[in-house]
């Protein structure tokens, strides 16, 4: 039998794409033991058609895939709604969160190699996190809450990063007291670089003891540093050598290279252009810093390159990126009942979720009422900016969506997975 991948090649319904903007787009003709209604297909053109014309958001891209071969490839509305240019597959996008799971397959490629164990200690990379403490909240005699400092009861180690379970968190919301004095540091002030970043993280105090809470921070600008110290090179350098080049994935960057880039960059709607980041975003915005938890843009191209190879087990073209073992590995549970890992109102992977490395993974149907569409097993993340992918093993199927929409992203994804899995016939 074929391989997946190769037979994708031969159909050659989306060749194009390899070097530019797809020349195919549309409802496909149905692959061999698909599951899909053209029909109800259609209802998502009518769904973001309307949301356009509403002016909620700019335009969109989504992609549909299953058993291999294209299901669905439309483009709707402009990039920028200023300049009217019409979405494209090489339309470029902030990627926000989205960033993370390409860092989290950086990570452990490093981990295949043997030049990083998940058990290290963050401080066998990066010596200033020997000397973290926990921000301890208590109260003095007259009712004012103040910080208190103890030592960690073991150390970061490396899985503790990938798994949001460091303790290092986030300060542009909530009002937790750890999370008011990172802000109050000003940690992205100036133009650090990407190790001068991971050394400000290490000098503020971690929410709680590590592995005791799924923590949605900065572990991730700090992995950044962990592949420098790894492999000997700049974060983007390794990843352009070991997965972009490799994947073909030519738009996927941290800072233009050049200015044809620019005029493809898509923008929000004006009313809509906070990311709500704590920081602006973007590759016009050339900095020294490389941020592993939300730095990078991309195209749809790109990031149906990236998602096929993850729905392909972590092999494309013939090319293996993670071995099964390291596969696997990634794509567990690792959160769940028996980790001693607890969540929190900021619990983002949702409702029926846990956590494997960089990816949500549905590990039952949730609270919900009917519960949300979707399998178990599926591999989910998003971004701040909006753009969204969803990997479903046991339909064989993912779908990517490309959008630059911070207000409208939840209710736009919501949307769009449950018209999807409504269009599958069962």
């Amino acid at each position: 039998m074929l391989h997946r991948a190769t037979r994708w090649i031969m159909a050659g319904a989306l060749a194009a794409m390899a070097i530019g903007p797809a020349s195919a787009e549309g409802t496909f003709d149905l692959p061999p033991g698909a599951k899909f209604s053209q029909e109800k297909l259609g209802k998502i053109d009518q769904f973001f058609n309307g949301i356009i014309a509403e002016g909620k958001i700019p335009g969109a891209v989504v992609y549909i895939e299953q058993h291999g071969k294209p299901v669905y490839h439309k483009h709707f509305g402009v990039r920028d709604v200023a300049t009217k240019a019409p979405m494209t597959d090489d339309t470029i996008f902030r990627l926000a969160s989205l960033t993370k799971p390409f860092t989290a397959v950086a990570v452990m490629m490093l981990v295949q190699d043997g030049k990083i164990k998940l058990d290290d200690p963050l401080s066998k990379y990066i010596p200033a996190f020997a000397d973290t403490k926990v921000g301890v909240v208590k109260t003095r005699d007259n009712g004012e809450k103040y910080l208190d400092y103890e030592p960690l009861k073991r150390p970061i180690k490396i899985s503790d990063l990938l798994l949001h379970t460091s303790g290092i968190t986030y300060g542009f919301y909530g009002d937790h007291l750890v999370r008011k004095a990172i802000a109050a540091a000003n940690i992205y002030d100036g133009d650090p670089t990407t190790a001068e970043f991971a050394e400000r993280i290490a000098k503020l105090p971690l929410q709680e003891q590590p592995g005791t809470l799924w923590d949605y921070g900065n572990s991730y600008e700090v992995l950044a540093r962990v592949v420098e110290v790894a492999s000997g090179k700049s974060f983007y350098t390794y990843e352009k050598e070991h997965l972009f080049d490799p994947l073909g994935m030519k738009d996927t960057m941290y800072f233009f290279t050049n200015d044809t880039q620019k005029d493809r960059l898509a923008q929000p709607m004006p009313n809509d252009a906070n990311f709500r980041v704590g920081r602006p975003v973007g590759p016009d915005i050339v900095r020294k810093w490389e941020s592993g938890g939300g730095g990078l843009s991309s195209t749809p191209h790109d990031v149906i390159r990236f998602v096929r190879m993850l729905a392909d087990k972590g092999e494309l073209d013939g090319k293996r990126y993670l071995s099964p073992e390291i596969y696997k590995e990634m794509t567990t549970d690792h959160i769940g009942p028996g980790s001693g890992v607890e969540r929190d109102y900021f619990y983002f992977p949702g409702d029926g979720f846990g956590y494997g490395y960089g990816l949500g993974v549905r590990t039952d149907p949730g609270n919900a009422k009917p519960p949300p569409p979707g399998s178990l097993g599926e591999l989910k993340w998003d971004g701040a900016s909006g753009c969204y992918f969803v990997i479903d093993p046991k339909q064989d199927m993912f779908f990517v969506l490309m959008e630059q929409t911070p207000s409208q992203r939840q209710p736009v994804q919501r949307e769009l997975k449950k018209l999807v899995y409504e269009a599958m016939e069962n």
